[in-house]
């Protein structure tokens, strides 16, 4: 069995690791810490639970030196969580070399990281806002920064801060040697890799954590306007120990929330607009299981790991198969078994069977008060016969069309402004989808009967104070 020491670490760093415990490498740092401290570039793909802080954290200690107080290294991070995660991780494992890295984020005040940062600090961990706004301020100096890790690539995709990553790569130097680490490797992370990384090693690696071999899975379909009568009735019928309940948006989650408490039950919300406290709060409520149902957006719950939780309900079908996998591996952990239930409109039946696909597994037709049988796809769902104009798009995501936004970041809107502007046009919020904030504009797409009128609807609308122009995509 390979052990640490057979990696080539420093002595002072398998003595922090010996102080916490951990002996034999996971396979994401087997494969990648080899590479690193030989100096290559890396392409990790690896889920949350593998272990790929201390895949880049392990080299990136053994290369900084601690007596040089310049920027040596920089990780970037999608969210505040993961970048104290992280922090936290690497001051560990920096312990003996006398490395403490300093965490930059938003949400707290800047300037007592811009003290910390004059104090110097050889290794920095930032979310993307905060650094950008850091150099803007000449606070952060990147001309030392020799080893740079992106966190979570695909995550930062799907929050519209790549445009900000290519500025922060912009100002660090040619030689630099770069670890990308990301669940998932869509066509933008890989145009990214291609631009900014020398001749990469990839590492791919399964999540032992994330297996569904455990997890019962069930549908439910359901018509938009039920939903929420049926995600009531489905949580009174399973009495779930602990439950998440996964959203697409940030205000369906306030909604949500609201509807579930006031038919008494247990339960917390969880997304990116409420304060770290909140945040905080909630977290260790749900993990010391005093609360036992959590609604929450992926992105918010991006890192909770918690072995309690008996089910995962998808009010909203996920994105991509790859989100699908990595929700419901939130339950059946640790031996245990658990069930993951989606609800699914008729119109999203294609996407469930895509999902099916993906993951090589079949979810069953839920019945309330008793565990169904799996059946084949095409007993259970026949086909439907379409309507020339209700064929969808070719993309296979039904007939939705995007809308193309001028205003985005920098004109200080938020995915919730441009969502209250879009509902205020009648249109529910359920069918915005796939919002997507970007420096200078946005994008966000509706369905394709009502993009014409929305667009119509919302070009010239004043959101705080900026005039919001709205045009159709073309194609």
């Amino acid at each position: 069995m390979t052990t640490f020491a057979d990696l080539r670490l420093s002595d002072a760093v398998l003595s922090a690791l010996r102080d916490v415990g951990y002996d034999a490498p996971s396979p994401i740092q087997e494969q990648a810490i080899p590479y690193l401290l030989d100096g290559r570039d890396v392409i990790g793909q690896a889920q949350t639970g593998t272990g790929k802080t201390a895949a880049f954290g392990l080299p990136m200690i053994d290369f900084v030196d601690p007596d040089d107080p310049d920027t040596q290294a920089l990780v970037l991070t999608p969210t505040r969580e993961l970048c104290i995660q992280v922090t936290q991780a690497l001051r560990t494992y920096g312990k003996h070399r006398g490395i403490d890295p300093v965490a930059v984020f938003g949400g707290a005040p800047i300037r007592t990281q811009q003290a910390q940062l004059k104090q110097g600090a050889q290794v920095v961990v930032g979310t993307v806002g905060r650094v950008l706004d850091l150099l803007s301020r000449h606070s952060l100096s990147l001309l030392s920064c020799r080893y740079l890790v992106l966190d979570e690539a695909d995550e930062m995709l799907d929050l519209g801060f790549l445009e900000d990553v290519e500025k922060i790569l912009g100002m660090t130097p040619n030689g630099r040697q770069t670890a990308l680490f990301s669940a998932t490797m869509p066509s933008e992370i890989r145009s990214l890799a291609e631009r900014h990384l020398y001749d990469p090693v990839t590492v791919k690696v399964k999540a032992a954590t994330l297996t569904i071999d455990t997890v019962e899975q069930f549908f439910v379909e359901t018509k938009a306007a039920d939903k929420n009568e049926t995600l009531v009735r489905v949580l009174e019928a399973e009495r779930p120990a602990q439950a998440i309940v996964f959203v697409r948006t940030k205000i369906r989650c306030d909604q949500l929330y609201r509807t579930l408490r006031d038919r008494g039950m247990n339960v917390k919300a969880l997304h990116g607009d409420m304060s770290q406290g909140q945040r905080d709060g909630v977290m260790i409520s749900f993990k010391d299981e005093r609360v036992k149902i959590l609604v929450a957006t992926d992105v918010a719950a991006r890192g909770l790991d918690i072995s309690t939780v008996t089910h995962i309900i998808n009010f909203d079908v996920p994105t991509s198969p790859d989100v699908y996998v990595h929700r419901i591996g939130r339950t059946g952990r640790v031996g245990r078994s658990g069930r993951a239930i989606t609800f699914v409109e008729p119109r999203q039946l294609r996407d469930l069977e895509a999902i099916e696909r993906h993951a090589n597994t079949k979810i069953s037709p839920w019945a309330e008060g008793a565990h169904v049988a799996p059946a084949k796809v095409e007993e259970r769902r026949p086909r439907r016969h379409r309507k020339p104009h209700d064929a969808p798009a070719i993309n296979g995501d039904g007939a939705y069309r995007k809308l193309i936004v001028s205003g985005g970041r920098a004109a200080g809107l938020a995915e919730a402004d441009l969502i209250s502007a879009v509902t205020a046009t009648g249109l529910d919020g359920e069918a915005v989808r796939n919002v997507r904030m970007l420096e200078r504009f946005a994008l966000l797409e509706v369905p394709a009967a009502d993009a014409v009128r929305v667009a119509g609807a919302v070009d010239g609308t004043d959101v705080r104070g900026h005039t919001l122009r709205l045009e159709l995509a073309k194609g």
